[in-house]
Parts: structure tokens; C-alpha cells; sequence
């Protein structure tokens, strides 16, 4: 059996000096009067890279999705429709605020929610429409749009995944009433932890910097707080990480292109694989590159990843259906729009994530899909 000689991580951030360098400045600097000028920066330079007129940093893309759901008045008696494949933190924070999560199905090509199953879901309860740009891939944000302004219901977009992806001339991030990104250590960008909420309502972004710091008002050094709120700030050295990546957030979304690129060419002959997609007008940033094989190999996604442990190379699972997982048993509401023969269920099942970190070369792409092959020949 072929065995990598070295273990291959599914995923890891490129550091630098730079990076280095900006962490030990904040250390030494970002006190006093200087506190907040990483985070500052941080959030402008995300804020001109999206295209919005606001950004906030936080610790982590939950806090961002509970902030956006506190902020815009959701609460008990609520619904928020969401996909049904997803990480679960895209769809938990709902419960936080009261409120209760709709599931629905997923788009078989590009894995983001299906529009037509989101308009199907909206009842009298529906306040808001959470997408989430899965795996890189971008939703179909024009129609979801105007599902929004047709019912009347907030839009939020979860682009944790999808930073450096595009819509047409809109970056992901542009979209809906407000929207939020993930810095985690896996990340296109890192901080280690962190997150961003990002908005061009100015009453919204207002209401978030409030929320985020026990309910006082910025600038308040009285400790007057006007309600009970939270505490989600992102400390200066985290700020003072971002900055160092978004500096080359362009080479950054370029690595990550070419690595996908090389996993495709070697991929281009191999039937019964689909890999992430990229339809037209779209630019996908590839987070993490997607293998999902064909379901008549009869191999399941943890039947994948274990034959590549077997040959030393990390990999992770397709994000399982909500709707399966314990954590919502006993909430049949939630998935009264989802059923078996539901579109996401082959991905779901039979997807993983394949070594995607910025140490991949040629070399390495070379190695996992000659495991990837081995593994689906059943050499297990």
C-alpha cells in the first residue's frame, strides 16, 4: 500500500515575517491611547476589500452571526431559514437569540442554499434568510435578494469560507443586510481565532458596537451600560495578524487558486469525481478543495478518510446534514422542510475536504490523489 512519507495536513495558514513582525509591534504598542489602532485598520482594510462602508472585529465568525441576529431585532417566535449542510455554527447562534432554525436543502452543484427551497420555507414567523458561502462557493445571492425584499425578511451572508470569492463585480461579503467571516487558523485569512462582521447600514453597525461591548455606547469610559449585552472584541495582536495577511490577501486567494488548479488537472481523468464548482460569473477562492466521488463507488466519507489516514494524509468530512445530527433531535420543526431524498444528502455523504493548506505544492497535490485513487479502488 502507498503511504506518504511525511504526514499531510488538510489545512495550515502561511506565515511570514511580516506577520510576525506586525504580532510583536502590537505587543509592544497597542496600549493606552493606541489600543484599537490594529483592530481599526483590520476592519478597514477588510471593509475596502469587500466593498462595504462598515466592519467590526470580533473573536470569532459565531459571535459575528449572533451580534447580526441580536442587532437586527431577532428573537423569540422567530424563524431564520437556513441550509441544511453547513457547519453547525452557521445555524446555532439562532437558537442564542430565541429564535428557531428553519432547514432547507442545499444545491446539488454548488452546495449553497437552493432559493426555491428557501421561498417554500417562509411562513408568518420567517424574519430572516441566513446563506452561507460553502467551501469557497458563492450563493445565488440576485435571486435570494429578492426573495428577501419580495416577503420583507433580512438576508445574512456567512461568507467564513468564501473570502476572495466573487459574484459577478461583487465580492462575497457584499451581499444581504449584513454579513460575517471567519479568521480561524484553517482559514484563507487568519488571525488564529477570529471573525468580522461586515455592513453598509450605518444604524445596524451602530447598534453591533454596542452589543459587542456590554451594551455601551463606543467611546463610553463611564461603565454606563444601557443594557445587558455581550463581549465580543478581538485583541490587537489578532488585529495586528489580519493586517499582515490582508497586506497579501491577492497572492493569499492566488495560492489558494493554484492549488485547486493542480488537484483538477490531476483529477481531469479520473471519473465519478466532482470537485468544487465555479459556474459562470463566479470566482471561487477555494478555501478548501472538495472531492465528492461518485455514490456508486460505495464509499462513504469516512470510509474515505480512513483509507487516507492509512496512508498518512489528513482530511476532513463534507459537513453532515443539521437535520442528522443529535444536537437537533427533538426539534422537529426545524426540519419539517428536509427529507432523506433531499439534494445534499449525496455530498453530505460522501464528501471530504483534501489537503488544502498554503505548504501544498505540485508535489504533494501528486501525492494525495495517487492515495485519493488507491482509496477509491477500494484498496482501503
Amino acid at each position: 500500500m502507498f503511504v506518504a512519507r511525511d504526514r499531510i495536513p488538510v489545512a495550515g495558514p502561511s506565515i511570514t515575517d511580516r506577520e510576525v513582525e506586525l504580532c510583536a509591534e502590537a505587543s509592544r504598542t497597542a496600549w493606552y491611547e493606541n489600543h484599537n489602532v490594529y483592530n481599526a485598520r483590520f476592519e478597514r482594510m477588510l471593509a475596502e476589500y469587500v466593498g462595504v462602508a462598515y466592519a467590526v472585529s470580533l473573536p470569532h465568525c459565531t459571535a459575528a452571526l449572533h451580534l447580526a441576529l441580536a442587532a437586527l431585532g431577532i428573537g423569540p417566535g422567530d424563524e431564520v431559514i437556513g441550509p441544511d449542510v453547513t457547519w453547525i455554527a452557521s445555524m446555532a447562534p439562532v437558537t442564542y437569540v430565541g429564535a428557531e432554525p428553519v432547514l432547507v436543502d442545499i444545491l446539488p452543484d454548488t452546495w449553497c442554499i437552493d432559493p426555491n427551497a428557501v421561498e417554500a420555507a417562509i411562513g408568518p414567523a420567517t424574519k430572516a434568510i441566513i446563506g452561507v458561502d460553502l467551501y469557497g462557493s458563492v450563493c445565488d445571492w440576485e435571486r435570494l435578494e429578492a426573495i428577501a425584499a419580495r416577503h420583507g425578511l433580512f438576508l445574512i451572508e456567512d461568507a467564513a469560507e468564501a473570502l476572495g470569492s466573487q459574484l459577478k463585480a461583487r465580492k462575497a461579503g457584499a451581499f444581504g443586510s449584513v454579513s460575517t467571516f471567519s479568521f480561524h487558523g484553517s482559514k484563507t485569512v487568519t488571525t488564529g481565532e477570529g471573525g468580522m462582521l461586515a455592513t453598509n447600514d450605518a444604524e445596524l453597525f451602530d447598534r453591533v458596537l454596542r452589543l459587542r461591548d456590554h451594551g455601551r455606547k463606543p467611546g463610553d469610559r463611564f461603565f454606563l451600560n444601557e443594557e445587558i449585552a455581550f463581549k465580543y472584541r478581538m485583541s490587537a495582536v489578532q488585529a495586528a495578524l489580519g493586517v499582515a495577511q490582508m497586506e497579501r490577501i491577492d497572492a493569499l486567494i492566488a495560492q489558494k487558486r493554484a492549488i485547486f488548479g493542480w488537484y483538477r488537472e490531476r483529477f481531469g481523468d479520473t471519473l465519478g469525481i466532482v470537485l468544487n464548482a465555479e459556474p459562470e460569473g463566479v470566482t471561487n477562492s477555494y478555501w478548501m478543495v472538495t472531492a465528492v466521488p461518485d455514490a456508486g463507488l460505495g464509499l462513504d466519507k469516512f470510509d474515505l478518510m480512513a483509507g487516507l489516514e492509512k496512508r498518512n494524509i489528513d482530511s476532513r468530512p463534507f459537513f453532515s446534514r443539521l437535520s442528522t445530527l443529535r444536537a437537533f433531535q427533538g426539534r422537529e420543526r426545524v426540519k419539517r422542510f428536509v427529507a432523506p431524498g433531499d439534494k445534499g444528502v449525496h455530498a453530505s455523504t460522501c464528501g471530504v475536504n483534501l489537503p488544502s493548506g498554503y505548504n501544498m505544492s505540485e508535489d504533494l497535490v501528486d501525492i494525495v490523489c495517487r492515495a485519493f485513487r488507491d482509496v477509491l479502488a477500494k484498496r482501503l
